[in-house]
């Protein structure tokens, strides 16, 4: 039996505001009677709230309630100042964005300079990028990508909506001046590496693991 439209709507509002955390359509599912239309119902939701307030916005796949854009102005008082990265942790955030699944040499041969154990360590901490795995080729460097929280952060519905040179500039994503070599590739043309390994269940390899030693000359996290 198909469950009422605006019940369905009701629901799915009632669990958005109640949850600590973006909800996705499998988690409104497992709340939700048999018989919920759940997708028409985040649509129904999302027209609902358009234009207001608070809006209905998709980030990482799920879905939450939050500040209107044009509004944000009104929590500035409100907001902790966010942990400002450093200009060799923006760039590396951003090749790893594009370039991901990439390793640290890799990361190394785009942005020209080598990057030291502590650019990466910050990213890892702050939970914007993850290891991933392993890649198929000798040493078996570790292969790094984005998470979840990289999308929230940032407002990304997924890796397809990763914007160009110039809205990343906008984002803090990039510096105004772009390392040598440095290029954005077609965000919809990321690739699914087939020559990567997942790590093994419970491991945490550690960065020195990729490397020996830092240079002179290296970046500073």
């Amino acid at each position: 039996m198909t469950l009422d439209p605006i019940f369905t709507e009701r629901c799915i509002e009632a669990l958005l505001f109640a949850a600590a955390e973006p909800l996705s359509v499998q988690d409104l599912a497992k709340r939700l009677p048999d018989g919920a239309d759940i997708k028409q119902g985040v649509a129904d939701l999302r027209l609902t709230w358009a234009g207001r307030g608070v809006e209905l916005v998709e980030v990482a796949g799920r879905w939450r309630f939050q500040t209107a854009a044009d509004l944000s102005f009104l929590m500035t008082e409100e907001r902790e100042e966010p942990r400002r990265l450093s200009k060799a942790a923006q760039e590396t955030l951003a090749i790893v964005a594009y370039h991901q699944p990439v390793t640290r040499a890799e990361i190394e041969a785009v942005r020209g300079v080598q990057a030291s154990r502590g650019t990466l360590d910050v990213l890892l901490e702050l939970g914007l990028i993850r290891m991933r795995g392993r890649r198929r080729t000798p040493g078996r460097p570790v292969t790094f990508g984005t998470t979840d929280a990289f999308l929230e952060h940032y407002g990304l519905a997924n890796l397809g909506d990763l914007p160009g040179v110039a809205e990343m500039k906008a984002a803090g994503l990039l510096d105004l001046n772009l390392p040598p070599g440095f290029t954005v590739p077609d965000p919809l043309g990321l690739r699914d590496d087939e020559g990567e390994d997942p790590l093994d269940e419970g491991e945490t390899p550690e960065f020195a693991q990729d490397f020996l030693g830092e240079l002179e000359g290296g970046d500073k996290a």
